[in-house]
């Protein structure tokens, strides 16, 4: 528990204001042996040449050394390695569970720098040495947390008929702090995803100072008295919440192994797909008892607590991060500078604007030029957009058509969470009967594999829309309607999960960046959705306009078999996966 703290913000702030007496690192203790190789680093051995003198003259234990290398947790070199290398990976992982406290020898360059790495294979520092109940704090705290960014959404959908009253705006106008809060936390991963990339950052300061502001802004929100305050304060809001929308799977990476890394995934993606659903029914009952301003303050009830668990025990998850830190801590310990971590040696002779480009540009010149990337983010978009298209198309259905008042509409969300348990369970033994084992017996295969449960899904949201669609009438139960939102969040959520795994995978350096470009796509895309959508409803009929996006889900279903069957060629061309 003591290491959970000293990771966190409050234990970092401890270490300074004691100069770094309290809550001690490993090889801060007086007890603490320095391995040899960063010592004496005249005794490493350099790094172009991976066999050991002492193999020289014995070719047959050469590829075992190696073997045993290469299944070592070394950051130094696992950071570089393309997960395409599918059996070198299940090497690694299978090696995680036989090979324990190894010690990992450090690397030393052509020009006598001393790689910083962990100090063996089951080094409590690694993120993904940790012991499974850390693991899973973390994992709670970062679900909380995305939930609560999601739910701020929609939690104020209830609110705009009172808005509407209250600042003489129309209908529409009003659904804008609904908007623009999705094009906030849409916009924000832009900056804040790759932040978190860069070593000297890490997760947890991108992770703070905006959540803290996030949290600081809800209050004025919920007292502005003018209607484009309210409109710059949401997108406001949306646009400091949103690092976990990106940087939360990328954590999920940090911790997991590719093997536990979907369950990982499940669970966050659920707080990510419910927390919309569930905003409505938060704040159903509440608005029309109380005042339209009741649902902002709900936000700032929920983030709050949830702030201060950060502040707390929210530790370090970015490998780079550790390393850096613990390069800079044997450096003083030893007094030898050319101890660096692999990260100071890549950005050692780069420009600021290189790092820059790598971290902001590079991710979208993927999504542009590679076509799968650009496919999940397009399909992504659209089921995010019609998701969100639900908050207008619901209070036509449920309350004209079926009689419904707010809070009734509000229970009828209900059904997103169901789908959601239902399809998470489906996807979870698919995981544990299915895809854990085949990995165990023939090795990982090419990331596509992973996308074998959408190729059942993908055909759930257009037989779920057409559903809902022509159901929507009074001489039908409302039942059969939410008949077909089941069937389409149920599918739309393995959909996305496959796709939330995959996409990791594909370009693991820029991971936390790739979620930032494919959140902007589909958070602008649903902005605009929740902006048309009523128009379309009110112009076409429920049927018509459903029908409308049931055929746009049609386009996924062809994408999806395409990038199934020739998605492992087209990143075998890419330059970005050779680079």
């Amino acid at each position: 528990m003591a290491d959970l703290i000293r990771d966190a913000p409050l234990g970092q702030i401890i270490r300074y204001i004691s100069h770094n007496r309290l809550l001690l690192y490993q090889d801060e203790k007086a007890d603490f042996e320095c391995p040899a190789g960063y010592v004496h680093p005249e005794k490493v051995s350099d790094s172009t040449s991976l066999t050991p003198p002492e193999l020289q003259d014995n070719p047959d234990d050469v590829g075992q050394e190696l073997g045993e290398r290469l299944s070592r947790t070394s950051t130094a070199t696992h950071r570089v390695l393309s997960y395409t290398e599918e059996q070198l990976e299940a090497q690694q992982e299978a090696s995680l569970e036989r090979e324990k406290s190894a010690v990992i020898s450090p690397v030393k360059t052509s020009d006598g720098i001393v790689v910083v790495d962990w100090y063996t294979t089951d080094d409590p520092e690694n993120p993904q040495n940790w012991p499974p109940w850390k693991k899973h704090s973390v994992a709670m705290l970062i679900c909380l947390y995305t939930f609560v960014v999601y739910c701020g959404s929609a939690i104020y959908t209830p609110s705009v008929p009172f808005v509407t009253e209250v600042f003489g705006v129309s209908t529409i106008a009003a659904s804008l702090g609904l908007s623009v809060y999705v094009l906030g936390y849409g916009t924000g991963p832009l900056i804040f995803a790759p932040l978190s990339e860069i070593p000297a950052l890490g997760r947890n300061i991108p992770y703070m100072v905006t959540f803290g502001i996030f949290v600081i802004l809800c209050v004025p929100t919920a007292l502005v008295d003018n209607f484009a305050g309210l409109l710059v304060l949401r997108f406001l809001q949306g646009f400091f919440g949103s690092p976990c929308l990106a940087n939360g799977g990328a954590s999920m990476q940090d911790i997991y192994s590719l093997l536990k890394l979907p369950y990982a995934m499940t669970f966050w993606v659920s707080a990510a797909y419910c927390g919309p659903a569930l905003g409505p029914l938060l704040s159903g009952f509440s608005v029309p008892a109380k005042n339209w301003r009741w649902s902002l303050w709900e936000i700032l009830w929920m983030s709050g607590p949830i702030f201060v668990l950060f502040f707390i025990c929210l530790p370090e998850t970015s490998a780079a991060n550790i390393l850096l830190r613990r390069a800079r801590r044997l450096r003083k310990l030893t007094g030898n500078q050319n101890l660096k971590s692999q990260s100071e040696i890549d950005q050692a002779h780069l420009k600021l604007s290189t790092i820059a480009f790598d971290a902001l540009i590079k991710p979208w010149e993927i999504s542009v030029k590679d076509p799968a990337v650009a496919f999940t983010h397009i399909y992504t978009s659209i089921v995010y957009g019609i998701y969100y298209s639900f908050f207008e198309v619901f209070p036509l259905v449920y309350i004209d058509i079926y009689g419904m008042n707010l809070g009734q509409m509000g229970l009828v969300f209900l059904v997103v969470l169901i789908s959601c348990i239902i399809a998470g369970i489906t996807y979870a033994a698919y995981l544990w009967f299915y895809l854990e084992p085949d990995i165990m017996k023939r090795g990982l295969r090419a990331q596509e594999h992973r996308l074998v449960p959408a190729l059942f899904a993908v055909f759930g949201p257009t037989i779920g829309l057409f559903l809902f669609g022509w159901t929507s009438r009074e001489s039908i139960h409302w039942v059969a309607p939410t008949v077909g939102i089941l069937i389409y969040g149920g599918s739309a959520f393995i959909i996305v999960q496959c796709i939330f795994v995959y996409l990791p995978l594909t370009y693991p350096m820029y991971a936390a960046s790739l979620f930032g470009a494919n959140d902007f796509a589909r958070s602008a895309f649903a902005s605009g959705s929740i902006i048309f959508a009523r128009p379309m409803y009110l112009n076409l009929g429920i049927g018509k306009g459903v029908s409308l996006l049931g055929g746009l889900s049609v386009l996924g279903i062809i994408g999806m078999y395409l990038l199934y069957f020739f998605g492992a060629n087209l990143r075998a061309r890419s330059k970005f996966a050779i680079s």
